[in-house]
């Protein structure tokens, strides 16, 4: 399978776009927002998990990285509550355990470096906010290796940043409020690919905006 797999094209898929489509394993549904291949794919992907619903053990052979949209995932090694950002790179193995509450999880999977080897989990509701690049922003940074910058960025209404060059492309997905561009609107559940030397010029109105980006990713590996 090939979904959106032109890395030099933009996409925006919004919550209205989605189609959930299930998944081998009973209770599990996924949104697929790109990929390339079949079960075992590079894939970006919204997956939801009905309360009590498990998912066989399975190992990362390309690398894990996702953040907890809603509810509660569970593994044998913790519980990580909405707003937790795990990184479970390439070796590494595990066997979901979804409780009462259910989970939804934007998920990226085969997209890691053989030598980005850090294996973690932020709870963001705990972790500290750090001063943007302007007013009114602030950041939790995620991750970084190499030319891949992973953070959180929470915008205060009505703020501008500064038209800007996406080197290595950008991609967010938006948690909270409302995010826009010159190009569109994009409220909560939006996800945004933007191509290697794409530009936009970034802002919020009255709700503001949180955001999980990425940027540096989208260029060495996939143009």
């Amino acid at each position: 399978m090939k979904l959106n797999a032109d890395f030099t094209k933009n996409i925006v898929i919004r919550p209205d776009d989605y189609k959930w489509v299930p998944s081998p394993m009973p209770g599990v549904e996924r949104m697929m927002l790109d990929r390339i291949g079949d079960e075992v794919a590079r894939a970006t992907t919204i997956v939801r998990f009905a309360p009590n619903s498990e998912f066989s053990q399975h190992d990362h052979d390309g690398g894990e990285e996702f953040f907890v949209l809603e509810g509660v995932f569970s593994d044998e090694h913790e519980d990580y509550p909405t707003g937790s950002y795990i990184r479970n790179p390439i070796g590494t193995a595990h066997t979901p355990r979804i409780g009462s509450e259910g989970a939804t999880i934007f998920v990226k999977l085969y997209q890691f470096e053989k030598e980005d080897q850090k294996h973690f989990s932020i709870n963001t509701n705990e972790a500290p906010w750090l001063p943007g690049l302007v007013s009114g922003l602030s950041v939790i940074p995620l991750h970084e290796y190499g030319t891949e910058h992973a953070a959180l960025v929470k915008w205060a209404p009505d703020t501008l940043f500064s038209p800007h060059q996406h080197w290595g492309g950008e991609e967010i997905f938006v948690l909270e409020g409302t995010f826009y561009d010159e190009h569109g609107i994009y409220p909560k559940g939006t996800w945004i690919r933007s191509a290697h030397l794409s530009r936009h010029h970034p802002f919020t109105k009255e709700d503001g905006a949180l955001i999980y980006v990425k940027t540096g990713h989208l260029y060495m590996k996939d143009k």
